[in-house]
């Protein structure tokens, strides 16, 4: 198995689309080079995204598992279901961060989980200082905190200048998800 010498740790944020494209983008072209690559998804249950799919066709280098129901969350007005599926979305990180085992852990939308408070960020930060040297750790989400920022290696942030939500037009399937 091909290890990163030295895994970083990445931030997409920001409030226009494109924080899990970049992240499946990158998970794209780390299995083009044999690296193995774990995508756990925060606050997500539909099973119609088409990534879910589409990282089929890259297995056993990319998995993907999802940690979230169906539904919306409000901010404020969170359910215990999602409490409890965020946290077992942590714990399952911290085996696959620390099993060795993977290249590079995209925790997708785990920062809006942090946002809507499903999951403590003390726990988020001492995963973080704990990941094994050459594991590659992606966050995606909006609202990142400071203290999440200020440990990243690398934030980029999306920002809004023009969407077609503007114009009326709904997500599109294969294009938004």
């Amino acid at each position: 198995m091909a290890n990163l010498e030295k895994g970083l740790i990445q931030i997409y944020t920001g409030n226009n689309k494109g924080k899990t494209t970049a992240a499946l983008g990158l998970a794209l072209r780390a299995v083009g080079h044999g690296y193995h690559v774990f995508i756990l998804q925060f606050m997500k249950g539909r099973q119609d995204y088409g990534e879910l799919q589409g990282l089929k066709r890259l297995e056993p280098e990319c998995r993907i598992e999802q940690y979230g129901s169906p539904g919306w969350v409000l901010k404020g007005q969170a359910k215990e279901t999602d409490r409890r599926e965020a946290r077992e979305g942590l714990e399952r990180a911290r085996e696959i961060i620390m099993s060795g085992e993977w290249d590079i852990v995209i925790l997708d939308e785990i920062i809006n989980a942090l946002w809507f408070e499903l999951i403590p960020e003390e726990k988020v930060m001492e995963l973080l200082a704990q990941k094994p040297e050459h594991v590659e750790v992606i966050m995606t989400g909006r609202n990142a905190s400071p203290q999440l920022i200020e440990e990243a290696h690398l934030v980029t942030e999306m920002v809004e200048i023009k969407h077609p939500y503007e114009l009326g037009i709904q997500a599109r399937k294969g294009i938004e998800y």
